[in-house]
């Protein structure tokens, strides 16, 4: 049978004891010396293992990735990305990886620098924060608050407070930087970290501080910045140290606000005035850098010379006034006018305003001056008592109540005091403020002028004649007349009469003929029981009008007036007069009582009126004898 057969190949089969390595061209020494190479080679690689972490060296870079050699047989590759945080990764840098793999599909090591980071990024946060160890992240993005870092992998927080020592605006600007910090807070059981970059500078500071410090000297100038303004002073960064400027340093003029001296980061230069290491305070000026203005005042200035200024400012007590650049005179309240009445500055001058003053003292070694403005005008008290003689009369205007009297104006500087016993004849006034109101105008009449003591006396009531004269014959003890119960103090009552006068009554001279009780508001016939004029006192009784009879009733007017005679038959024509007229009395109309004296004064002269008189009197007497 042939070796092809129905289309079939067939093979002779070996001898059993075929030697293909000698076929091969292998030969027993070959093969063991195969076996040795490959174990040198195993031996020559490192060993290891899934899930662990290995430092690894920088072969490659492209603009992709970065090749990492860790030893293995094979290269592993990581994004760039992944190295973020170290933009100035090279060949030949140590970092460490993750192994994720040995090998994929294709034979590729799969490692990770990011997992490799994590991994071993808590244990470094805390080993950081607990030996203070300054570390390096990259600031990732922006976050409400804050700044979002990458630290060995893990995201920190940076508070906006903790950026910088001066305040940021701008966050953004950090982003995509890679910046230093402190681990300042670590929540174990949330795993966050919070960071500091002000730490560090605090840290810098303060040992600029001390060095600073340590050089500085009373009298030194420095160069710095303004750093802060308030309303009381200005903070000056002088390298590292802040100094203040006290509002009163900036200028030797007065300042309402620093602002108007300097600006926020102008670049000024600045006096040492005091320092304290301890407290590391630093006392600054300004103003002391250029002359004093009061060394460049006129040598010639002194007291009684006349000057002109601007008023700064005005105060309860009077008001600060610029003679000169940087100079400033007191110009107190009561140098403003020649009134004893002190008013309020503000009453007499405005911010601003330019004036003329005298220069009353002057201190050139304490740097005080004083003025006064009414040195410019005659004192009106010089030629008072030709001016304001006594029993003269004059318009006067109301500037203050006291609960004694009021005081009133003649003219600018010249008050005078109205008692207020001289108010009013018939009146009796409890306040000043009852019978007037301030700005009103009284006629008053000079009653006594102190000139050296520079007081004035005033009467308002004696611009009219005395009424209590004419009272004393209308109101005579036994005499009836109608009044009116308007108030009651006590068991007394006071009882309103014709004229405006007023008179007194005790409860038990009010009891009534059919035994009733008078009420307020209520009218009645009442006798007088006493009359004093020089106390201004009537006293009253209704309950005589009745029990003496009806006879003194007939001699009165209220009696008249109360039987229908409108006319006042009987009456002399001056009572007439004033019946008709009065309602009730006001300082304009006592001016008719004089009138009325008179007139009685010329009926005692009549005949038939005399008589009528020396009867009234007569019983009078039998009454008061009775």
């Amino acid at each position: 049978m042939s070796a092809v057969e129905n289309n079939k190949v067939m093979f002779a089969e070996p001898p059993a004891d075929f030697d293909w390595d000698a076929v091969e061209g292998k030969s027993a020494g070959a093969a063991a010396s195969h076996q040795t190479m490959e174990k040198a080679y195993e031996d020559s690689l490192t060993s290891i293992a899934e899930k662990e972490v290995l430092m690894g060296t920088v072969v490659g870079l492209n603009k992709k990735e970065a090749v990492i050699n860790i030893g293995y047989k094979s290269e592993g590759v990581v994004p760039l990305s992944e190295f973020r945080y170290k933009p100035d990764l090279a060949i030949g840098d140590k970092v460490e990886v993750y192994i994720e793999k040995q090998e994929d599909k294709s034979g590729q090591m799969i490692i990770s620098h990011k997992t490799a980071r994590v991994h071993n990024a808590w244990g470094k946060v805390n080993h950081a924060m607990e030996t203070n160890e300054i570390i390096t992240g990259y600031v990732k993005c922006r976050t409400k608050g804050g700044l979002i870092v990458d630290v060995f992998g893990l995201e920190a927080f940076l508070p906006g407070s903790q950026i910088d020592v001066k305040p940021i605006r701008d966050y953004d600007q950090y982003v995509g930087k890679n910046m230093e910090f402190k681990v300042v807070k670590i929540n174990q059981e949330f795993k966050n970290v919070v960071v500091s970059h002000k730490a560090l500078i605090e840290a810098e500071i303060e040992a600029q501080k001390k060095q600073i410090i340590s050089g500085l000297e009373k009298g030194q100038v420095l160069e710095g910045t303004v750093k802060n303004i308030t309303s009381y002073g200005v903070f000056v960064d002088l390298g590292g140290v802040d100094g203040l400027i006290h509002i009163t340093d900036l200028s030797y003029g007065r300042v309402t606000h620093p602002e108007e001296v300097v600006k926020l980061d102008e670049k000024i230069n600045v006096v040492i005035l005091d320092f304290d290491d301890e407290k590391r305070r630093i006392a600054l000026g300004l103003k002391q850098l250029s002359p004093h203005p009061w060394d460049a005042l006129d040598a010639n200035l002194q007291a009684g010379d006349k000057v002109k200024g601007k008023v700064m400012v005005t105060t309860d007590y009077g008001a600060f006034v610029e003679v000169a650049p940087g100079v400033e005179g007191l110009l107190h309240v009561s140098e403003m006018s020649w009134s004893q009445h002190l008013r309020s500055p503000k009453d007499f001058l405005t911010e601003g305003q330019e004036i003329e003053c005298m220069v009353l003292n002057i201190d050139r070694e304490e740097h005080k001056m004083s003025l006064g403005m009414k040195q410019l005008a005659p004192d009106p008290w010089e030629d008072i008592e030709f001016k304001y003689p006594v029993n003269s009369r004059h318009t006067a205007k109301v500037r203050n109540f006291t609960h004694f009297g009021i005081f009133a104006e003649l003219e600018e500087g010249v008050d005078g005091l109205i008692h207020i016993s001289d108010l009013s004849w018939t009146k009796r006034v409890k306040h000043p403020s009852d019978f007037c109101k301030i700005g009103d105008e009284l006629e008053v009449q000079v009653l006594e002028v102190d000139k050296e003591n520079r007081r004035l006396s005033l009467g308002h009531k004696q611009v009219e004649e005395n009424p209590w004269d004419v009272f004393a014959d209308t109101f005579k003890v036994g005499s009836v007349h109608e009044g009116t119960l308007i108030a009651r103090s006590g068991n007394t009552f006071t009882v309103a009469l014709p004229y405006g006068v007023e008179g007194t009554v005790a409860l038990k001279n009010l009891r009534k003929q059919d035994g009733s009780k008078a009420a307020l508001e209520e009218k009645l016939p009442f006798m007088v029981i006493e009359f004093n004029g020089d106390a201004r006192r009537i006293v009253l009784s209704h309950t005589r009008t009745f029990e003496e009879g009806d006879e003194p009733l007939e001699h009165t007017p209220a009696k008249r007036r109360k039987s229908g005679d409108d006319h006042g038959a009987g009456q002399s024509p001056s009572v007439r007069s004033i019946n008709e007229k009065v309602e009730k009395s006001t300082l304009g109309d006592l001016g008719v009582l004089s009138d009325l004296k008179n007139a009685m004064e010329n009926n005692e002269r009549g005949g038939k009126t005399a008589k009528r008189k020396t009867r009234r009197d007569d019983e009078d007497m039998d009454d008061m004898e009775g």
